[in-house]
């Protein structure tokens, strides 16, 4: 090899080592984040390295039907929210909120819920509260639900559409059991209930003095 040869052998050695110095310092190398003062999206979508779906932000119009095994079904839901989905992209639980006037100026539609569903079933906990012109109500449950089967609500922690504020225990087929009751006036009542919803007896303020 000439003198010229290896002089330019050594140029291009040194400027490849300081291309290479500059990448790795800089962290060139590495995907960097976007940083955003503010962004409009209709829907977001968070999804596993392998595509799985884990996380549906949305407004209404794009809000997904139920989602099983990664499938679509069409499921009409009238809000915007949040929907949650487990490692295998079965919906999972969710964050939805709405509510807005019908034609003849009803307020329908109008609240949120926050619930969480059992493996392969329907939703065990539940936090909602609605206000239109058909419900009003407000507060927790906590249910059994098996796999292809119905919900049987087990506990209720809420204000009804009658304004009373009540806790109410179930049997394992969503029987109230026992109710414990304080009304709009102030009338307190604890009750216990047999299998066929009959009140078997009950404490009142003036019982328990």
């Amino acid at each position: 090899m000439t003198a010229i040869g290896q002089r330019l052998l050594l140029i291009y050695a040194v400027a490849l080592s300081c291309v290479v110095s500059v990448l790795l310092f800089s962290g060139a190398a590495a995907p960097k984040a976007d940083v955003f003062d503010e962004i409009t999206v209709h829907r977001i979508n968070v999804v596993e390295p392998d595509g799985t779906l884990r996380m549906v932000i949305s407004n209404h119009a794009r809000l997904p039907g139920i989602i099983v095994h990664g499938k679509e079904q069409a499921f009409d839901r009238p809000q915007a929210g949040i929907l949650f989905y487990n490692d295998e992209g079965s919906e999972n639980g969710g964050l939805i909120f709405g509510g807005h006037r019908n034609p003849k100026g009803e307020v329908v539609d109008s609240g949120g819920s926050l619930s969480f569903d059992k493996y392969d079933a329907n939703q065990i906990v539940q936090v909602a509260g609605v206000d239109d012109h058909e419900d009003q109500f407000a507060g927790v449950s906590v249910s059994d639900s098996m796999p292809g089967g119905q919900n049987r609500r087990r506990i209720w922690v809420g204000r009804g559409d009658d304004g009373a504020a009540v806790v109410a225990l179930m049997d394992d087929k969503g029987r109230k059991r026992i109710s414990m009751e304080v009304a709009t006036d102030g009338t307190s009542r604890l009750s216990f209930l047999d299998a066929e919803g009959k009140v078997v007896n009950q404490i009142t303020p003036l019982k328990a003095q």
